[in-house]
């Protein structure tokens, strides 16, 4: 497997846990909603059902993010590569390595460290489009691309 694959294959691990969590917690809040309905009356009944409504709706935002990161993690070639930096590029920095994908923070693949930025992100707004040699700014910080795969 190389970089690009692991790297990837660990984005979509990230986005599988945090579905997995995210439907845990609706089928909980699903439970505890139903228990509601049987237990006591009066306000703190119609507060709790309110909370659990405010938690339901929480979550099925969680569910629209989890389906975007799917998306562009979809539309992401492995096997390409480019001299220019793009959705699913490798970019080693002087300074930090970035996987353009989503944003699921470090990871680390054949004992480096990567981050998984997304294009939106500042950073990744900034890396997007550059080539091997270009310079930039980041946290007040000068850094260069060395290599871009």
């Amino acid at each position: 497997m190389n970089l690009k694959q692991e790297l990837f294959k660990q984005c979509a691990g990230f986005v599988n846990k945090r579905l997995q969590t995210v439907e845990e917690i609706i089928l909980s809040n699903q439970k505890a909603l139903h228990s509601e309905t049987k237990s006591s009356a009066g306000d703190k009944h119609e507060t709790g059902r309110a909370m659990l409504q405010l938690e339901m709706e929480k979550a099925s935002q969680q569910l629209a993010g989890i389906s975007i990161m799917n998306q562009i993690l979809a539309k992401i070639d492995t096997s390409k590569s480019s001299e220019i930096a793009h959705l699913g590029s490798v970019i080693i920095t002087d300074k930090a390595n970035y996987f353009l994908s989503i944003s699921a923070g470090k990871l680390t693949a054949f004992g480096k460290d990567y981050f998984a930025v997304s294009v939106s992100s500042p950073i990744g707004k900034i890396l997007l489009g550059k080539k091997v040699n270009d310079q930039f700014l980041f946290n007040n910080a000068k850094n260069k691309v060395i290599l871009i795969k």
